[in-house]
């Protein structure tokens, strides 16, 4: 992704309507018809993670799903022996089986791993039983998925504070492959980080990789104008995009993109806004929203209809805590037994045996305890799942099919 590269896209037909309250932008399902044309022309689509909402994020696995995508984009931290490997969270707790493999190391940082004591670890079965077996990747390794007629790489430079040489790291590393130098050629490289001062420094290193600077909150003025001095774009968070934030980031010759854009509506506010890069977890929803094809075509019409992140009281309080609603929008009663819903961080909440919604009936999906009925089904949950700050949940059948993605 290089600077001024990216052309601004029009919407033809917009399904989402936006509203802007106190900076955050609120998404509000409208009538339009789910294959209304967008125009996405020159639009960079990067997929997140690989492909986190289709299998575990940062393997192999992952990363072959986002076939398609302009880039896929890949967390990078070193282990203690200097290696650099793909991994997000500063520990291995969340996604990968270090509890029973290390017991005790679960909250140690990444960096305290060896890259042999990260290879016996199983970074697949969290996700599902089904991805048993994925190893922690190292950077290396994305060159498999990509090429330079084909899917370019985002290299995230993840937590340099923990990870210090990190970008030193990463330079040794791409001299030892020549396919980095391929793909560098044809523009397929992208550094991105938080912390402005690394991707300093990896510019200064790799002056022929663009980097990408992100940032939860655009910044003032003053902070961009310097960011357009040595960034070649700027991403942020879409739920805190306030009006007129793209072209302030675009108008000082920065590419602009936003992050994370799972659901139909999100995508769409994100063409119609005219970001020149989005990032998702979902690459085969946003080629179909992009394409004007049904992004869920095994649909069968239970939807995620609304939610309730933040009742008064505990969000896991007994009987009236947190919950999702499931709505049937058919005429036909639906099983839904064995239903489950994700967040983006693959928190689960899952439907139980036995259960069927009516025609226009609903379920109430709770994450914590309470007593089940025909409306109502408890995860009986100890912690929250809904983030109070808004998400994207996405629902699947019981044999793992994707069938809605919701946003709040």
């Amino acid at each position: 992704m290089s600077r001024r590269s990216m052309a601004r896209r029009s919407l033809t037909l917009s399904a989402v309507a936006a509203l802007v309250v106190g900076g955050t932008t609120l998404f509000m399902q409208t009538s339009a018809a789910a294959d209304s044309a967008v125009d996405c022309t020159g639009l960079v689509h990067i997929s997140h993670r690989g492909a986190a909402g289709l299998a575990p994020e940062n393997t192999k696995a992952s990363m072959a799903l986002a076939d398609g995508a302009t880039q896929f984009e890949v967390d990078v931290q070193l282990t203690s022996d200097g290696h650099p490997v793909l991994m997000h969270d500063t520990n291995l707790a969340r996604t990968t089986d270090v509890a029973s493999v290390f017991p005790g190391r679960e909250a140690d940082l990444i960096n305290t791993f060896t890259l042999a004591e990260l290879q016996q670890l199983d970074a697949g079965s969290w996700f599902d039983s089904r991805w048993s077996g994925e190893e922690v990747p190292v950077l290396n390794d994305a060159l498999d998925y990509a090429s330079p007629t084909g899917s370019g790489i985002v290299v995230e430079l993840k937590d340099p504070a923990l990870n210090p040489g990190l970008i030193e790291a990463i330079d040794e590393v791409m001299a030892t492959d020549s396919r980095w130098d391929d793909l560098i050629a044809a523009g397929k490289v992208t550094f991105s980080s938080f912390d402005a001062d690394e991707l300093k420094t990896a510019q200064q290193l790799r002056p022929d990789v663009p980097v990408l600077w992100v940032s939860s909150l655009v910044p003032d003025d003053t902070v961009l104008a310097d960011a357009a001095t040595w960034a070649d774009g700027f991403g942020t968070h879409y739920r805190t995009l306030e009006t007129g934030d793209i072209d302030r980031i675009e108008g000082l010759g920065l590419t602009s993109m936003l992050y994370t854009m799972n659901s139909v509506e999100a995508l769409r506010f994100a063409v119609t806004e005219g970001a020149d890069a989005v990032i998702t977890d979902f690459p085969n929803v946003l080629d179909a929203t992009c394409t004007g094809t049904d992004p869920f075509p095994a649909a069968n019409g239970i939807e995620i209809s609304s939610v309730l992140a933040d009742p008064p009281g505990s969000d896991i309080q007994p009987e009236n805590g947190e919950y999702l609603v499931l709505t049937n929008t058919t005429d036909a009663t639906v099983d839904v037994s064995g239903y489950y819903v994700n967040d983006a961080v693959i928190n689960k909440l899952r439907v139980g045996d036995g259960y069927s919604i009516p025609p226009g009936g609903e379920l109430r999906v709770y994450t914590g305890p309470g007593t089940n009925t025909d409306t109502r089904y408890y995860n009986g949950g100890t912690s929250n799942v809904l983030n109070n700050n808004g998400d994207s949940l996405a629902l699947h059948d019981a044999n793992h099919t994707l069938l809605d993605i919701y946003a709040y």
